[in-house]
């Protein structure tokens, strides 16, 4: 009885993506295949807390905890959408959160190593990222806006939260040819940037609005700002 209790709810959750990836993500204008793709694979309720899984494919951010939300999944796929990983990329996430970002990216890149300052986030993350089976992500706790310089560069980074300005440890972990996006403004509203590095070169391309919880860390907001 349980069991089929747990096939009808992982049957109603996958009906669930699948609207999610037609109607959220394809019919607001998303066109990466490999995007698309990932979201209709990655089973986002084993990323939320268990009261909030009947919300998961909702088309809004929900709270994971301790002040963090899991983002609306329309811009978490047209953040993956501009930051266009290859199946090669060694990617980095700064923000980790419940891990359902970092499970995306690993579906899209080689390996991807994810920062998370809450412990306790990143313990849940971790765990479920081992459900799912992406043993190509590594979560670590630590300051994100000091990036993770031990294993850079990358030829990805992405951001999960708004910061007053590009973190200069970011744009220089980024590899000859990489990309980084993120959420650059205010505490409480940001404008997706576009980062790319051509050897010295580095621009910047200003993208949609958007709002984010605040970057916290020595390169981002302090905690009491």
């Amino acid at each position: 009885m349980l069991e089929h209790s747990r096939e009808q709810s992982a049957a109603k959750h996958a009906r669930a993506r699948r609207r999610m990836v037609e109607l959220q993500l394809a019919g607001r204008g998303i066109r990466d295949r490999r995007v698309l793709e990932a979201m209709a694979t990655v089973p986002r309720e084993r990323f939320v807390p268990a009261a909030a899984r009947a919300e998961a494919y909702s088309d809004r951010p929900l709270p994971i905890g301790r002040g963090q939300t899991i983002s609306q999944p329309y811009m978490v796929a047209a953040m993956l959408e501009a930051l266009d990983c290859h199946p090669e990329h060694v990617a980095l996430e700064v923000g980790a959160g419940s891990g359902y970002q970092a499970a995306l990216l690993g579906e899209l890149c080689a390996q991807v190593w994810a920062i998370e300052l809450i412990e306790e986030l990143a313990a849940g993350a971790r765990s479920a990222l081992l459900d799912v089976g992406r043993d190509n992500v590594h979560v670590v706790v630590g300051d994100g806006t000091a990036g993770l310089p031990e294993h850079a560069p990358y030829d990805r980074i992405i951001v999960a939260a708004g910061a007053p300005e590009v973190p200069q440890p970011l744009i220089e972990q980024l590899a000859d040819g990489g990309r980084l996006v993120l959420p650059v403004g205010s505490r409480v509203t940001q404008a997706l940037v576009i980062v790319e590095r051509h050897g010295d070169e580095v621009t910047q391309t200003p993208g949609m609005p958007c709002i984010f919880v605040p970057l916290v860390g020595r390169h981002g907001w302090r905690p009491d700002a």
